[in-house]
């Protein structure tokens, strides 16, 4: 064990064990002793002049660091990583570390680093002890701009809006500033949201039902409510000649412990009321798309006339 000088003691305790090469010189290091104790396996180099003064696997937090402290001041975390860090619950996992630094910085990527050069950084930028985290809804836009998969797009900017992580206006603003660079899928999943649709699923769903030529307007996530104002269950979709609701019951997007039990009662509230539900799973729509489009079509048309028996009234969701 190397008995630190107090005051490379105090900047590793701060930085979880992770130093610069500069930190080490000024602590009274030189060059052939940091050689030596990487050599032994003391210490790792896990990023060009940037050591970890432990052996092991290095925890996310450390490779946040490790990246920050490799890119220098003004280098802010982003993507994939920045979702991590707030927390979301679908975006792919990763152990790259994306970050953004002005345009003027010579820093490549290398290693666990992921380095994207921007004119402008982001200004609503988060402070850490260690990193700025871009807003969500720049996080967001970033990381979408490097997926290359619709459905996982859809999820992100899905969680992005319903778990209140930002809002369309935010993410509206980010996507005219990313202009038309690697933003197809991002635009799109945007424009579903704005439409109505609040998860991938539901999204799916949408795409499913777009090419039908038997099929009215239908509502995504509606507001329902009887005839004296009494607010109803939202449904997925809801196609209001026929008084027909449309569900995409999907574990991941839709039940938590007692979700059963909540999906049974809005089922129940809806049907007292004649309106007829039709559930379908994400999986089903995703394979079966012509099957489930033509249930949903033979189900509109078994219903034709009813709409007015059905004291359920039907407005766009809120901001559509």
């Amino acid at each position: 064990m190397v008995d630190h000088p107090p005051r490379l003691a105090d900047v590793a305790h701060r930085q979880q064990d992770l130093v610069t090469r500069v930190q080490l010189l000024q602590a009274g290091y030189d060059d052939m002793f940091i050689y030596r104790q990487t050599r032994r396996g003391r210490w790792q180099r896990v990023l060009p002049a940037t050591y970890a003064l432990v052996t092991g696997v290095l925890t996310d937090e450390q490779r946040r660091i490790s990246a920050a402290l490799y890119a220098g001041r003004g280098a802010q975390l982003t993507g994939l990583s920045a979702l991590s860090w707030y927390g979301f619950r679908y975006s792919p996992r990763t152990t790259d570390v994306h970050l953004l630094v002005p345009h003027s910085t010579s820093r490549k990527s290398t290693g666990h680093v992921l380095v994207s050069r921007a004119l402008s950084l982001d200004p609503r930028a988060r402070p850490t002890a260690h990193y700025p985290v871009c807003s969500p809804a720049r996080a967001v836009v970033d990381a979408a701009r490097d997926l290359r998969d619709l459905r996982t797009v859809r999820a992100i900017v899905a969680e992005a809006v319903q778990r209140s992580f930002t809002d369309l206006a935010a993410l509206d603003e980010e996507i005219v500033r990313a202009r038309r660079s690697r933003t197809a899928l991002v635009r799109k999943a945007f424009h579903e949201v704005t439409a109505g649709t609040r998860s991938a699923p539901e999204a799916e769903l949408r795409d499913c039902l777009a090419g039908s030529r038997l099929l009215p307007e239908i509502l995504w996530n509606p507001r329902l409510t009887t005839a004296d104002g009494h607010t109803l269950p939202t449904p997925d979709g809801y196609l209001a000649e026929s008084a027909l609701a449309l569900e995409v019951d999907s574990r991941e997007y839709h039940f938590s412990p007692d979700g059963w039990a909540r999906t049974l009662d809005r089922h129940n509230e809806l049907s007292r009321l004649g309106v007829m539900i039709l559930h379908f799973t994400p999986a089903q729509v995703r394979r079966e798309p012509e099957r489930v489009r033509r249930t949903v079509e033979q189900a509109h048309a078994s219903r034709q006339g009813l709409a007015a028996a059905v004291a359920v009234h039907a407005a766009p969701a809120a901001g559509c």
